[in-house]
């Protein structure tokens, strides 16, 4: 076992985009996922390919887990052939999912109690932007675990923020997505309404940049809504996964959260209508829809 070694579980748009990160910063990376093609596709770009989670653990003392919900981590930490059958007293396991915070930190107990260390390590980006080393984390777990592991953030994101114990990085995350993901849904209604008044949307996009509405949403997500290029970066359907999440965070606080219930709302049709595997700026085809605009 190589020192550089790193464990990747879950090679789909983020995970593959972790990969190529971890590889040009000279990690061995051993990876696996439930899709062979996914596999395949990075083994011709260096990945030491593994047969199950449990031969990941085994190969790497660091294991990150890019998956899609916290019902999946459970089940590759502890199932059949989970990361459990082989970790080792010591072992890290930083999980990039946006995840349940409750179900994270009950994990992070359970492994404790094997001497096993979890970090809930939230993206903040798009696949693209994590190639871009232009994502920000929010961290849940130990102190000192979280500096052992600055060498595998560092290789990704710009910046790490420390939000306490197990769970509030996850917390954070929900958070996080709630605000970006309302500016993209602001962002798309303001671009329809914009069309169906005939206003020249190259140049309106260009003054929403330069005004005092400005968000970064427009420099990622602008010109993909125009030119009706929604190739996934981060799935539509996933997001609404994260806007659930976040509704059971605002009840669980007792906190009414008007907005994202309607933003599940246009998500939920958005994946009735079959844009759920395209980019989750494809909320614009739900707003277009209900204008009926035909799209470009």
């Amino acid at each position: 076992m190589a020192d550089n070694a790193i464990g990747l579980i879950g090679l789909g748009l983020v995970g593959s985009a972790l990969f190529e990160r971890f590889r040009t910063a000279g990690f061995q990376v051993c990876g696996y996922d439930i899709d062979t093609a996914a596999i395949e596709a990075l083994r011709e770009k260096g990945l030491r390919t593994c047969r199950s989670p449990r031969e990941v653990a085994k190969r790497a003392r660091r294991t990150l887990l890019s998956l899609p919900n916290s019902n999946i981590v459970d089940l590759v930490v502890e199932g059949p052939d989970g990361i459990l059958e082989s970790a080792r007293p010591q072992d890290i396991l930083i999980d990039t999912t946006t995840a349940d915070p409750e179900m994270s930190t009950a994990l992070a107990s359970r492994l404790r109690a094997e001497d096993i260390y979890l970090l809930d390590a939230t993206i903040l980006g798009s696949s693209q932007q994590i190639r871009d080393g232009d994502v920000l984390v929010t961290a849940g777990g130990d102190t000192d675990i979280l500096n052992d592991c600055g060498d595998i953030f560092s290789a990704f994101a710009r910046k790490i923020f420390h939000l306490g114990p197990n769970g509030k990085g996850a917390e954070a995350k929900l958070i996080l997505n709630l605000v970006l993901g309302l500016n993209r849904l602001v962002l798309a209604e303001g671009l329809v309404l914009g069309r169906k008044a005939g206003v020249d949307l190259s140049v309106l996009l260009d003054v929403l940049k330069e005004g005092s509405a400005y968000s970064r949403v427009m420099d990622v997500k602008g010109d993909k809504m125009i030119h009706g290029d929604f190739t996934p970066q981060a799935r539509l359907a996933q997001h609404l996964k994260d806007v659930d999440l976040i509704l059971d965070l605002g009840a669980r606080t007792e906190t009414p959260l008007p907005l994202s219930t309607l933003h599940a709302q246009l998500l939920r049709s958005g994946v009735a209508s079959g844009f759920g595997e395209e980019d989750n700026s494809a909320i614009l085809k739900v707003l277009q829809k209900m204008a009926d605009i035909l799209p470009p």
